[in-house]
């Protein structure tokens, strides 16, 4: 009679923008023995701490992070990146019997971690990519319009980096854009516990606020400044990274006003929290709760029907 063996159990913390899955995501490792694997398509580069609410120092002592500081801002990190890297990180954690607690806003990251994610596996073109670079954000999006009309509609239209990145896969593969349906397998080697943060509109818009105000305040400015002065990273590469780094970019540049920046860029974080959810509302394995101690009895509940399972045999 062979042994059953039990799947690996993962826990994925989920949500917009500003909706505290930082500070859930800590308590939530301290208590069940877990580390943390930051699914942020931004986190991953180095120098973009304050600008992309990257765990602190203190907090990264206090629980171990993955999937922080791997990239140069100046280089392409893919998606095939993050899935190679955070795999790696997940047998990490589990070979420490330790519990993988992936957190994150980058829905697509997510999925492509936890799932038989068929990637279109098309490297860089730096030739085609400097010709694409070239021409503005609304070019971009136009011809991403008329080559692949689905992929234009869910695209973040301002976003010079993710429209070049697709329409170098339409042109080095002669197809539009894979759709996630198409790409992802729902098939996963794991045991999935997905736990998502919904705070009421009013809630969320003003922990937006609040928190730009105090990224404002901790130095995000400076942190922009230094990116490009000391790191050389260009300008137009930070105006590609989108929401803080675009506006203050612009605003060191004399091209908006320190209010435009403010304003631009709340306006556009609440655009990318709304652009969140509609990602993750297609999920029903989410578990949405409103309260830390919720979570918890998730959690528990979770953990136990983990052990339970390995005693039935399951």
């Amino acid at each position: 009679m062979s042994i059953p063996t039990q799947k690996p159990h993962i826990i994925a913390i989920v949500g917009p923008t500003a909706s505290g899955k930082t500070s859930l995501s800590l308590e939530i490792a301290k208590q069940f023995g877990g580390e943390i694997i930051s699914a942020d398509s931004r986190q991953v580069y180095r120098g973009m701490d304050i600008g992309t609410g990257k765990a602190t120092r203190r907090e990264q002592r206090m629980v171990p992070h993955h999937l922080l500081d791997v990239a140069s801002p100046r280089n392409i990190f893919t998606v095939v990146d993050y899935q190679n890297g955070g795999r790696t990180a997940i047998k990490k954690i589990l070979a420490k019997k330790k519990i993988p607690i992936i957190v994150g806003g980058t829905g697509f990251y997510i999925d492509a971690l936890l799932y038989n994610y068929d990637l279109p596996s098309v490297k860089p073109n730096l030739k085609l990519r400097r010709k694409l670079e070239a021409r503005s954000a609304a070019e971009l999006f136009r011809e991403l319009k008329r080559l692949d009309p689905r992929r234009a509609r869910t695209i973040e239209r301002y976003n010079k980096r993710r429209l070049v990145r697709a329409l170098e896969i339409i042109k080095m593969t002669g197809k539009p854009v894979p759709t996630r349906e198409a790409t992802l397998q729902k098939k996963t080697e794991y045991r999935v516990l997905k736990i998502g943060l919904i705070p009421l509109p009013a809630t969320l818009n003003k922990n937006i606020h609040l928190r730009l105000l105090g990224r404002l305040r901790q130095g995000m400015v400076a942190e922009v400044r230094r990116l490009h002065d000391r790191d050389h990273v260009s300008w137009k590469r930070l105006d590609d990274f989108g929401l803080e780094y675009r506006y203050v970019s612009r605003y060191l540049r004399g091209l908006v006003t320190h209010d435009e920046m403010v304003r631009e860029t709340e306006k556009e974080i609440s655009r990318y929290a709304k652009r969140q959810m509609t990602w993750f509302k297609r999920d029903p394995e989410i578990h949405w709760i409103k309260s830390p101690a919720t979570a918890e009895k998730i959690v528990k509940g979770f953990l136990r029907i983990n052990a339970s399972s390995v005693r039935k045999g399951l």
